[in-house]
């Protein structure tokens, strides 16, 4: 399974959105492997402009599934805040959350946001 982030979905939803990403989205909402978060979705909606993009953001929210932002998910980001920090990296707070949220569940995560690859990978979860 496959967490997917607001900037994937960004990507995904713009009709000149990155190709690889877009494509990338449908085969995972086309074979049943796409998942949410919270945390996502509140960004998507945060986004969302006009009748039509809350229409598809609906469509997306109630059709998959949500993986929780539970305790030791929050524990994880702290753990990754802390080591961004220590390396003198900044990230922010809902990309940690994400990154948190699919390692604690082992899911892929699929972003569009370097970001996601200043965090460091051997961070204990």
């Amino acid at each position: 399974m496959t967490l997917i982030d607001t900037s994937a979905w960004i990507e995904a939803l713009r009709k000149d959105g990155d190709l690889s990403v877009r494509t990338r989205v449908a085969t995972l909402l086309e074979t049943g492997h796409a998942v949410l978060c919270n945390i996502v979705i509140l960004e998507l909606w945060n986004g969302a402009r006009g009748d039509r993009e809350r229409s598809k953001l609906r469509r997306i929210t109630e059709t998959l599934d949500r993986v929780p932002i539970s305790d030791v998910v929050w524990m994880t980001a702290n753990n990754l805040a802390t080591s961004c920090r220590k390396k003198g990296i900044t990230v922010p707070a809902t990309d940690l959350i994400v990154a948190a949220t699919a390692r604690v569940h082992r899911l892929d995560l699929l972003e569009a946001d370097h970001h996601f690859q200043m965090i460091p990978r051997d961070t204990v979860s």
